[in-house]
C-alpha cells in the first residue's frame, strides 16, 4: 500500500524540497511545492516560482495531465479557496479529479485559508499536518506575520572558534570564507530589509546589497539603527540609494538639516522614540512593520545583536563559525547578559572551512489579532 504514513512523508520531503526552490522569489507569498503521485509513481510535481505566477498546485497538475485523476496530491500548504492573482487552487485540484491531497501545512490567513474543507466538501480524502514543522519552518515569516505586529528578525552572526565576531573594537575584520559569504547572499535575499547598527555602518562601510545567483524579486531595504544620523553622506550605504533603499532609524528630534542633507541622497531618515540605551528597538521594529517590512535580517553588530536578544524579538539565528582564534582582544558575539537562551539547533553544513549552523526559537508567542493587509502583506495573492 502506497499511502502509508511513510510514504507520504517521502512524497511531502520532496514537495518541501521542491519548495524551496521559490526562495527570493515569491515573497511576500509563501514558498509551495506540489507533488502528484498515482500508484506509486510520479507524474507530476511543481512549485511556486514567481510572485504572481502559477501555484504550486497547478504547475504539478499542468506537469501530470489527465492522468491527475485517480491519483495523490502531495502539497506544503493547504490549497488556496480565494480569487487573488489567480484562481483558487481547490478549484483547479477538484476539476482534475485528485481524489486525495496529503498537507502539511494549513493556511492560517484569513483569505487564502480553508481550502481543506472545500476539498472534502467535493469527495476528496485530505490528510494534515504531514510534516508539519518542517513546513511551518521553511515558511516562518509567512506564518509569524500572522501572528504579531512586529516583523520576523533573523540574527546572523559570523564568529571564530573563540566567540568573536573581529579581532578588536572598531577593527574591520573578515572571518567566514567565500563559501559562507555566497550563502549569506542567498539568505539576504529572501528578506524585506537587512539590518545593522550605526557603529558597523561606520567601521565596516558594507554595502548589504545582494550579490549572487539568487536574485530578489525587490532588493532588501538596507535599514540603520542610527541614532544620532551618524551615517557618513560619503559612505557606500549612501552612495549606492539607486541600487536599494536606504532608511535610517534615529530619535525623534534628530536635527531636521541632517535629515534634509541625508534625503538629498535618497536617505530615508525614520524617527523612533528612545530607550533606555539608544533607540527602542521594539519601537523600531514595529515602526518598519508600520512601513509594511515583515521579515528582518540583522547583520549586526554586537550592541545590536545583544539588544535584540535582550528584548526577546529574534525568532532565527544564522552561525557561521570560521576555525580561527582572535584571543582576547577580540570583540565578543553573545554578551554574556543576552546569550542566546531558548533556541534549537535546526539545520548544520559545512561550508568550505566554515560551519553554518541554523536555531529556531523554541518558545512559541501567544498568538495576536492580524492586521489589515499592506502594500507587503499579500498572503498567496500571487
Amino acid at each position: 500500500m502506497y499511502d502509508d504514513a511513510l510514504t507520504d512523508r517521502h512524497w511531502m520531503q520532496r514537495a518541501l524540497r521542491l519548495a524551496s526552490a521559490g526562495w527570493a522569489r515569491v515573497h511576500p507569498n509563501p514558498m509551495v511545492g506540489a507533488v502528484i503521485v498515482k500508484n506509486g509513481v510520479l507524474i507530476g510535481e511543481g512549485y511556486h516560482a514567481e510572485y504572481g505566477g502559477p501555484h504550486a498546485e497547478v504547475a504539478a497538475l499542468q506537469a501530470a495531465g489527465p492522468a491527475a485523476a485517480g491519483a495523490t496530491m502531495y502539497v506544503t500548504l493547504e490549497p488556496c479557496r480565494h480569487w487573488g492573482k489567480t484562481p483558487p487552487c481547490t478549484n483547479a485540484v477538484i476539476r482534475a479529479g485528485i481524489s486525495r491531497v496529503v498537507l502539511a501545512a494549513s493556511d492560517p490567513s484569513p483569505d487564502a485559508g480553508g481550502g481543506a474543507e472545500l476539498l472534502r466538501a467535493a469527495g476528496i480524502e485530505v490528510v494534515t499536518g504531514v510534516c508539519a514543522q518542517e513546513a511551518e519552518r521553511q515558511n516562518a515569516v509567512f506564518f509569524h506575520a500572522q501572528r504579531t505586529r512586529l516583523p520576523f528578525v533573523t540574527l546572523k552572526l559570523a564568529m571564530s572558534l573563540d566567540g568573536c565576531i573581529a579581532a578588536a573594537p572598531g577593527v574591520r575584520t573578515t572571518i567566514t570564507g567565500p563559501e559562507a559569504n555566497r550563502c549569506v547572499h542567498r539568505l539576504r535575499a529572501g528578506y524585506d530589509a537587512i539590518l545593522v547598527g550605526a557603529n558597523t555602518a561606520r567601521v565596516d562601510d558594507p554595502l548589504l546589497t545582494v550579490r549572487g545567483p539568487v536574485e530578489p524579486i525587490r532588493p532588501p531595504i538596507r535599514a540603520v539603527l542610527d541614532t544620532n544620523l551618524s551615517v557618513s553622506s560619503a559612505s557606500a550605504l549612501v552612495a549606492s540609494t539607486m541600487e536599494a533603499p536606504v532608511w535610517l532609524l534615529t530619535r525623534e528630534d534628530a536635527p531636521v538639516e541632517r535629515r534634509w542633507e541625508l534625503e538629498r541622497f535618497g536617505v530615508r531618515s525614520i524617527g523612533v522614540p528612545a530607550g533606555p540605551d539608544g533607540l527602542d528597538l521594539r519601537a523600531a521594529l514595529a515602526a518598519l512593520h508600520s512601513r509594511g517590512v515583515r521579515s528582518v535580517f540583522c547583520e549586526g553588530g554586537a550592541r545590536v545583536a545583544a539588544s535584540l536578544l535582550a528584548a526577546d524579538v529574534v525568532e532565527r539565528l544564522h552561525v557561521f563559525f570560521a576555525p580561527v582564534l582572535l584571543g582576547n582582544s577580540g570583540v565578543r558575539g553573545f554578551a554574556h547578559e543576552a546569550m542566546p537562551i531558548g533556541f534549537e539547533v535546526s539545520s548544520a553544513e559545512t561550508l568550505g572551512r566554515d560551519v553554518h549552523i541554523q536555531l529556531e526559537r523554541r518558545r512559541v508567542s501567544a498568538p495576536q489579532e492580524p492586521e489589515e493587509t499592506s502594500a507587503l502583506d499579500v498572503h498567496r495573492a500571487g
